[in-house]
Parts: structure tokens; sequence; C-alpha cells
């Protein structure tokens, strides 16, 4: 990009990244404003910026070495039996993160949210699965002949 002066250029760039950390984005390090006369003699830097990333990006999910952190309602100890019951079937793995289907492990949340009493169901289970929508994955699944008989099939493993 070519500026008439140094001010626009670090107008502009401060411009950018102001609007860059008001979007959700933090800071990830920096970059520099260099001077450059013409004919490419370097004169100097202008000025040091912060470089910012997408907090989203930043709140993946833990990598599968680190151990899972479950919400409390999901880490009591009548919880911790129907974990061991959704593993010992195949649902989930062994960092409590479904293996099955969008619409089937919404399903799976909503049998285990009722059986543990959890309010706020679907806000628990998209924050420990990373997810969205699950009211909607929810709905899709209860129009789907497949999941009837997978309701059935939670009722048996959990008893």
């Amino acid at each position: 990009m070519n500026y008439n002066n140094d001010e626009e250029a670090i107008s502009f760039f401060n411009r950018l990244l102001g609007s860059l950390h008001q979007a959700d984005y933090s800071f990830k390090g920096s970059i520099q404003l260099v001077y450059v006369a013409k004919g490419a003699q370097h004169v100097g830097n202008i000025r040091t910026q912060n470089v910012y990333t997408n907090k989203r990006q930043e709140s993946m999910p833990p990598p599968p070495d680190s151990p899972p952190i479950l919400p409390e309602a999901l880490s009591t100890p009548e919880a911790m039996v129907l974990w061991e019951k959704a593993q010992r079937a195949g649902y989930v793995d062994a960092n409590y993160q479904p293996k099955i289907s969008l619409t089937k492990s919404a399903l799976l949340a909503f049998e285990m949210a009722i059986r543990l009493n959890v309010r706020n169901k679907w806000k628990v289970f998209e924050t420990l699965w990373n997810r969205r929508n699950m009211r909607s994955d929810y709905n899709n699944a209860l129009l789907q002949r497949q999941s009837l008989d997978f309701q059935d099939k939670l009722k048996q493993v959990f008893g």
C-alpha cells in the first residue's frame, strides 16, 4: 500500500488493528512499520504495532493428551457412572467427547441431562463438546426414525 505520508499509514494500521481488537481478537505478537525512502533506501522504523488473533481459535478444545475437564454438573458420582456406561457403549471417548453423529450426541446429552437434573443442558454440553446449536440437532434427531431406536438403546445402556 502506498500512503502520501507516515501519519496516513500509521493511522490506517491503528484503525485496522483497533477494529480487530474490538471484533473479539486478542494480542498475538507485533509487526513493525518501516519507512523506506524512494530508491529503496531503508530509513528506519516508524512504529511497532500489535498483531491480533481470533479469540475463537484460541478457545479450541485442549489437545488429546491433556486431562479432560468436566463441568461441575457432569462430574458428580452419578454422572461418572453414566459417562462410564456411555464409554463402554462406544458413544464417548476417554475425554468425554462424542464418537457418534451430531443428532445422536444431542440425544445422549438430553438423556444425561434429564437423569442428572442438569440446568441449561445445551449450554453445558455445547461448552464441553465445543459445539453450537445442539437444541437444533436434538430437534432434527426427533424427526429421524433411527433416533427413536437410539433413544431406546440409551435407555437400555443407562438402565
